[in-house]
């Protein structure tokens, strides 16, 4: 984990950076530095107000996710939606998760900068600040602690724990905006059997073993990420069946449970957006309904198959058009769609611009679809 050295400085970028400078602009500022001076703590000011004000309404608004022994996670704000797009803020138990956005970093370290301050002033709870540069050096991407000595190591949702470790890599190994649907695997799975594809840290299948599936399948290519899902179980007093964790490729172990005739009561499909193996690709903007099909003979008579999509420019209406198409055989049906959480899509109060692309009927670009699959007879 990368940390802050004692006197390392942090650049922000200056208020004038974008200004045009003209011949008498350019005079003014050199006869008057004092003044420049002046004017340009007067913008930043005025810049660090506006941010900590957007945080503050944040807060406020998620003053119900605070529980009393600080062990829960969810999304302090969320900048996209709620007025500063360079900057997310998730918690974890007692560690922030900052994350600067920003193309260029540079351009993004005064909201960094204001967020840690404003954590620091109005949660101060918080035992340890961690920020990940998107577009940094690998370490920046997986994270730097800023503030505390270490990051917190697991959680608490819904009753269920899950190990976190929050610099394996960009991401911070459980994706808080399918909260709804483990939620949802706990209150249907029990006495299920379970395939969880593209387990990454294996949340949804932690979330099934707690809800009493009597078989869960967890598969990733990351053994790493499987290690995390194992001390999820651990945490929980869960079994651990080694094999039911396949570190393997997707595509082949969905092959090899078809040549085995292995059947699932609910499937998980919750791939990347996009990705390229010598196997096979996934192409969640271009070939969603590829994927499905590819899984659909693995689930149970009566089984469901839980899809997410989550690719940003993918419209709700195309994706349920693709569902709906595909329903028109009568051996799927779309059951439910599942919210993404408020402290995603931000709050009435405190979103201040939609999404790039229109995810209605879904209330956010991650879109979880919960369908029921039936069998042709003799299948």
């Amino acid at each position: 984990m990368g940390t802050v050295e004692k006197n390392q400085t942090f650049f922000f970028p200056h208020p004038f950076n974008h200004l045009a400078y003209t011949p008498d602009v350019f005079a003014l500022l050199s006869k008057n530095f004092l003044f420049f001076r002046i004017v340009s703590i007067i913008l930043w000011f005025n810049h660090f107000v506006q941010i900590h004000h957007l945080l503050c309404n944040a807060f406020q608004a998620r003053t119900e996710l605070f529980d009393t022994k600080h062990q829960n996670a969810f999304r302090l704000f969320n900048g996209f939606y709620e007025g500063e797009p360079n900057l997310v803020i998730d918690i974890y138990a007692t560690t922030a998760v900052v994350y600067n956005y920003a193309d260029r970093p540079f351009e993004g370290a005064a909201a960094v900068r204001t967020a840690i301050e404003s954590i620091r002033t109005e949660l101060p709870w918080i035992r340890a600040i961690l920020v990940k540069t998107r577009s940094g050096t690998p370490d920046e991407k997986r994270g730097v602690l800023v503030f505390g000595e270490k990051a917190d190591t697991r959680i608490i949702e819904h009753g269920v724990r899950y190990s976190i470790n929050l610099t394996m890599n960009q991401d911070a190994s459980l994706y808080l905006d399918t909260r709804n649907l483990r939620q949802w695997a706990i209150q249907n799975l029990s006495g299920k059997t379970v395939l969880n594809t593209f387990a990454y840290t294996g949340s949804l299948g932690v979330a099934a073993c707690a809800g009493g599936a009597t078989r869960v399948v967890q598969v990733d290519k990351n053994r790493e990420f499987l290690n995390v899902a194992k001390t999820s179980y651990t945490l929980n007093g869960f079994p651990i069946n080694k094999q039911d964790f396949l570190a393997e490729d997707f595509f082949p172990a969905i092959s090899r449970f078809k040549r085995q005739g292995i059947t699932f009561d609910c499937v998980f499909l919750d791939p990347p957006v996009f990705s390229i193996t010598g196997r096979g690709r996934v192409d969640l903007e271009g070939e969603s309904e590829r994927l499905v099909n590819k899984v659909r003979p693995l689930v149970s008579d009566g089984g469901w198959l839980v899809v997410v999509n989550n690719a940003l420019f993918v419209p709700g209406k195309d994706l349920m058009g693709m569902f709906e198409s595909l329903c028109g055989s009568g051996y799927l049906s779309i059951e439910s769609i599942l919210p993404v959480p408020e402290d995603f899509t931000g709050y009435p109060h405190t979103c201040l611009r939609p999404p790039p692309v229109d995810p209605a009927p879904y209330n956010h670009p991650t879109k979880i679809t919960v369908l029921r699959a039936r069998k042709r007879k003799n299948s």
